[in-house]
This record gives structure tokens, C-alpha cells and sequence, in this order.
């Protein structure tokens, strides 16, 4: 499933992340790509079910020495980056909340976890430890009629402005001739008559 190809507005966007979670990359991986374009709130109840041992999260790139569970084939219970996880999805509403969204209409369009610096613990026998940041982004479903009524207000908007290419023609356009002035036009009249002058001395009969 993939988003259509359309300007994302900043404003119907809420975004969160967690850095340094204690938690298994691997598994933060398989949670994302199962939760990836899901509602909040759909996620939410999802997570809940997967803590509580409920429902199992299908694996397909991590599936090394995993079995299978009933209705998929390899699947897991990662408890504990489901709650992590969970934080996250809350942590974000809050912040859609907090921008004026729509709670219940939210759908998760950004999901990834990416491997974190490893802390070694411990003093004679030390070892590395699991770290994760994760990143969540979600935006608010838009209703039709809604939609509509944006795209109407900004047709008036650009109706009530003028074009820019209607003022660079008329830029462009080259000054109408200007009617000439009184002297010019007794100067014409003058040539006129003396060439009707000498065209009549010209046809005149001899005597």
C-alpha cells in the first residue's frame, strides 16, 4: 500500500521520535513496516494486543531460527519494543493535538527505526547494549467537502488578484500614434495646394 503523489501541507502534520531506545533494532524494524499506514488509533489497539500476548507481529526479513504462529508463518511477540513503540504513537497524537488536529482521524505516513550508537555496560565483563532511534510522522485524513471548500476559496483568492501576464502585455504593447499637431497639418495642406498649382499651369492650354 503507497500514499498517493500529492502536496503534503505542513499544517495537517504531526511528527515525533525517541532516541536511544533500550530496544532491538531488528524487531523496531518488523513493528514499522506492519504499522506503516495504519490509523493511530487502529496501531494503538494493535500494540496492546501484541503486549498482552494476544496477536503475533509477522517477520519477513528477520526470520533466522524463528518459528511459526497460527495464521502466518514466522511471527513473534516483541513485548517490549511494542511498548516503546506504543510511547511513540501517543507521544505523536499528543503533538496533533497540540497543532489542532483531528485525533481520530490520524494516519501514520512515516515510520522507521534506524540503529543506534551501542553503549558497552559493565566493568571485568562488559557488552554492548541494544539501542534504537525511532521516527514517526502522521497526518490528518481530509474529509471531500472539506477539500472542496479549500480548493473554492483559493480559486476567489486567485480571481480577486490580478494576472501577472495580463500586466506584462500590457507592457509590451506599443504606444498607439500620437494625432499630429496643427503646424504638421497646415504644412501638408500648403504641399497640397502647391501641387494642385502646378498641375494646373502644367495643363493650362497655350496661347
Amino acid at each position: 500500500m503507497s500514499t498517493k503523489n500529492k502536496q503534503i501541507k505542513p499544517e495537517h502534520v504531526a511528527k515525533a521520535s525517541t532516541k536511544n531506545a533500550p530496544v532491538s533494532t531488528k524487531h523496531c524494524i518488523e513493528l514499522c513496516r506492519w504499522l506503516r499506514y495504519k490509523n493511530t488509533s487502529e496501531a494503538k489497539k494493535m500494540l496492546e494486543e501484541v503486549i498482552g500476548l494476544k496477536r503475533a507481529v509477522p517477520y519477513r526479513k528477520f526470520v533466522r531460527d524463528i518459528g511459526h504462529r497460527a495464521g502466518m508463518s514466522t511471527g513473534r511477540f516483541p513485548q517490549k519494543a511494542s511498548k516503546e513503540m506504543l510511547k511513540l504513537v501517543k507521544s505523536v497524537e499528543a503533538n496533533a493535538q497540540g497543532k489542532g488536529l483531528d485525533i481520530s482521524n490520524l494516519k501514520i505516513i512515516k515510520i522507521l527505526a534506524n540503529r543506534a550508537p551501542t553503549p558497552f555496560t559493565g566493568s571485568r565483563h562488559r557488552h554492548g547494549t541494544k539501542r534504537s532511534h525511532i521516527e514517526m510522522e502522521v497526518m490528518e485524513r481530509r474529509s471531500k467537502s472539506k477539500d472542496v471548500k479549500e480548493k473554492k476559496e483559493d480559486k476567489k483568492n486567485n480571481q480577486s488578484h490580478p494576472a501577472s501576464t495580463g500586466i506584462k502585455a500590457n507592457v509590451n504593447e506599443k504606444p498607439k500614434n500620437k494625432p499630429q499637431s496643427q503646424d504638421k497639418v497646415q504644412e501638408h495642406k500648403v504641399q497640397h495646394q502647391h501641387q494642385e498649382k502646378t498641375k494646373a499651369q502644367h495643363t493650362s492650354p497655350q496661347v
